[in-house]
């Protein structure tokens, strides 16, 4: 019953938000289709949610992001934001939004300053990633490709292996990138063995990658590197760290 509560609680957000209807978007398309699922479990403190979410706010509206979106196929991409926390908790904060150019981009990063945002208990990177399949899975437009982008500075501890969640969007051809946080603080932190731990068990399907961002203050580079990448569908070896 929690789990369609916050399936319910989702759609009513993306009305209110003004997500697009499904039929009145059909002939539009997008390059790559993003679900940015972001952690907010509360070993997050609130200056590094803050500086998570200003990473996330000033890559996308970025010059060279913006450019990198024009440079495409289509010259468009979508973006949905999502926050996630243990099994219990997963929440669309931004629905999907068609990205074609520099007002996009700022229209995009004003209404995530504008969103609240909520802390909750325990991680479940399973959850996270079940639930943006779902968020995909309603995506207005065709896209070329769809990716799951899981950030987040700890190990899944709550709901199924995070292992199942990422075979299953993998076989529906969704790749999952990753950019773990290696915040050492005891006593929550894993430090940078949590970038092995994102290698081996989160990210999958073509041209899967993760970037690691060294703490939180060095997040908004993160963020940016890795969405060129993604844009631009350079990924990497399987399991490859971007520098």
């Amino acid at each position: 019953m929690r789990r369609r509560s916050v399936l319910a609680a989702t759609g009513a957000a993306a009305l209110a938000l003004g997500a697009p209807a499904r039929g009145g978007a059909a002939e539009e398309a997008v390059d790559v289709a993003i679900v940015l699922a972001v952690d907010v479990s509360r070993s997050i403190d609130e200056d590094e949610a803050r500086l998570q979410r200003e990473g996330y706010r000033r890559a996308v509206s970025d010059p060279r992001i913006v450019a990198a979106i024009r440079g495409g196929m289509i010259g468009a991409v979508a973006l949905a934001y999502v926050e996630w926390a243990g099994i219990e908790y997963q929440r669309l904060v931004i629905p999907w939004t068609r990205i074609a150019g520099e007002a996009d981009a700022e229209a995009w990063a004003e209404a995530l300053a504008r969103a609240p945002r909520v802390a909750e208990r325990r991680t479940s990177i399973a959850g996270g990633i079940a639930f943006s399949r779902a968020v995909l899975a309603a995506l207005p437009w065709e896209a070329t490709r769809k990716v799951i982008d899981v950030s987040g500075d700890g190990v899944n501890n709550s709901g199924p292996p995070v292992e199942e969640a990422r075979d299953a969007a993998v076989a529906e051809g969704i790749t999952i990138n990753g950019l773990p946080i290696l915040n050492d603080r005891p006593p929550l932190g894993v430090g940078p063995a949590l970038a092995d731990y994102f290698r081996e068990r989160v990210i999958g399907g073509p041209g899967a990658f993760l970037v690691a961002a060294e703490d939180f203050d060095s997040f908004g580079r993160a963020v940016r590197r890795k969405l060129l990448r993604e844009i631009a569908a350079r990924g990497g070896a399987a399991g490859a760290v971007v520098p």
